[in-house]
């Protein structure tokens, strides 16, 4: 179904920034309209209980939601996506993505970004996977969660798996300093702090997630669950999930 490069998994992309890095960067622009700023991931429930009230706050909570919660899903099914090639197996993947999202607004945020994402891109990109899982898409035959079509287009892309779970650990986690700035109110100083003390954080996260496969799948970050699934009854919100 894809193509397979060679050299795919080594961490250092010898190519160094050139053009299509720049690609991977516009996707991850925060202006690029896929949604992510619209959603919390149980985050706003937290900020609204008065438990994320400081940048140390917000660090601290998108540290636990990159290590206990990213890494033990989304990362790992970036992981396994990358390395799959029959296309039965794909499917089936996203099926076992979709059951392990328990809270019912998680679980619609990561198709409605990954639809968002299908339908940005694929007028502008060149990748017959992503193209082939849109035609799916169509006949209903996927869901279009976030983590596969992301590794399938970032595959396509040539880029390696180090990089493709890397950024897609970036991209889950910026989101959120991105939008707290917005909720609790912090200034924009204080979320680039928290963003820089988060790098090295992803550097770890995303070893972990290359060392893991479908039998490490868990969602014990059970608060973090439960706020996902009490965010619908807030009686304001700012986010849809």
């Amino acid at each position: 179904m894809r193509r397979q490069k060679e050299g795919s998994q080594s961490h250092l992309n010898t190519e160094g920034i050139n053009t299509k890095f720049l690609y991977l960067m516009h996707i991850h622009d925060s202006a690029f309209p896929i949604g992510t700023y619209t959603h919390s991931f149980g985050m706003e429930t937290f900020i609204q209980e008065d438990l994320i009230r400081t940048k140390g706050d917000l660090f601290h909570f998108c540290q636990m939601y990159l290590h206990e919660n990213v890494a033990y899903t989304d990362g790992i099914f970036v992981k396994e996506s990358y390395q799959e090639e029959e296309l039965a197996e794909l499917i089936r993947l996203e099926k076992i993505c979709d059951a392990s999202k328990n809270a019912e607004e998680t679980r619609e945020a990561s198709s409605m970004i990954g639809k968002q994402f299908v339908k940005a891109v694929l007028p502008v990109s060149d990748t017959p996977s992503l193209e082939e899982w849109y035609q799916l898409l169509q006949e209903k035959k996927v869901i279009a969660h976030f983590p596969i079509v992301y590794s399938l287009y970032a595959k396509d892309l040539a880029f390696d798996l180090y990089t493709t779970v890397l950024t897609f650990l970036y991209s889950s986690t910026i989101g959120l300093v991105h939008n707290a700035v917005r909720a609790i109110p912090l200034g924009q100083k204080a979320g680039i702090e928290v963003i820089h003390r988060l790098i090295p954080e992803m550097e770890k996260a995303t070893v972990n997630v290359l060392n893991r496969d479908l039998s490490n799948l868990s969602n014990h970050a059970v608060g973090l669950e439960l706020a996902s699934m009490q965010h619908k009854y807030l009686s304001s919100r700012l986010f849809i999930s």
